[in-house]
């Protein structure tokens, strides 16, 4: 690659054999909102050249407050495409893939994930999440998890803990609750990053959001840049860390 020198101060902490090994790596980000859009831009920063993501909405005027590429200039394009431009723009030699459609039961068969070594899940829908959530850990890649960053203002208190010892954090509630009642648990731990900081919506219009402990209903919840960013970095980071973790 002719621009590497944007890596010289990742190769003074992780070596050339590191940046390498991050190279190497397929990567897939399900869901490019207020988490996913920050992992994305994390991990090409970091190295990563074989990048996938996946969303089918449209930059709207609410993602502008936390979302990477949503601006003013970016408003009613597809999130993917916006996101590809903006990875481009920090390396042109990156293979950026773009799927700008839903990952559920019925597009299912059109990511083999056996083909990636890292999944990032970053999505919202309880039942796509639990499908990629079994998906994931019923393949080799390695499965890295978001869970609930809405109503959260605090950054101390987002944490990294295996799925089934998290507590406080009712999306993951939602989950457990939701595998219990499939009679079946993932087949493999994995990582989730998560919060146990739940507060309420102070707005005009906070009426109109919907109790937020179901997870059986779209609902609009208050969500700030801080929070979703530092969940999507930390997603990124647990990639990197692993990918270097013998190397020390």
């Amino acid at each position: 690659m002719t621009n590497n020198d944007f890596l010289a101060r990742t190769r003074l902490l992780i070596g050339n054999d590191g940046v390498s090994a991050v190279q190497r790596q397929r990567v897939i980000v399900f869901g490019v909102g207020g988490v996913g859009s920050w992992c994305a831009e994390s991990l090409v920063r970091s190295g990563i050249i074989h990048l996938t993501i996946v969303d089918s909405d449209a930059v709207c005027e609410s993602n502008i407050n936390r979302q990477l590429m949503a601006t003013t200039l970016t408003v009613g394009r597809p999130k993917v495409e916006a996101l590809k431009e903006r990875l481009l723009s920090i390396n042109p030699d990156a293979d950026i893939v773009c799927r700008q459609q839903v990952f559920c039961a019925e597009t299912l068969e059109e990511f083999p994930l056996d083909n990636y070594d890292y999944v990032i899940d970053a999505i919202d829908s309880l039942k796509d999440k639990v499908l990629l959530i079994e998906t994931a850990c019923n393949s080799s890649a390695t499965l890295f998890s978001s869970m609930g960053a809405a109503l959260k203002m605090d950054p101390t208190r987002i944490r990294v803990a295996e799925f089934w010892k998290i507590n406080g954090c009712p999306l993951a509630r939602a989950l457990r609750k939701r595998f219990k009642s499939l009679g079946h648990r993932p087949s493999r731990k994995f990582l989730c990053v998560y919060s146990d900081e739940l507060l309420p919506n102070l707005g005009d219009n906070a009426e109109e959001a919907i109790e937020t402990t179901t997870f059986r209903k779209a609902q609009t919840n208050g969500t700030v840049a801080h929070i979703t960013a530092i969940f999507g970095f930390t997603l990124a980071g647990l990639v990197i860390k692993d990918i270097t973790a013998t190397l020390r």
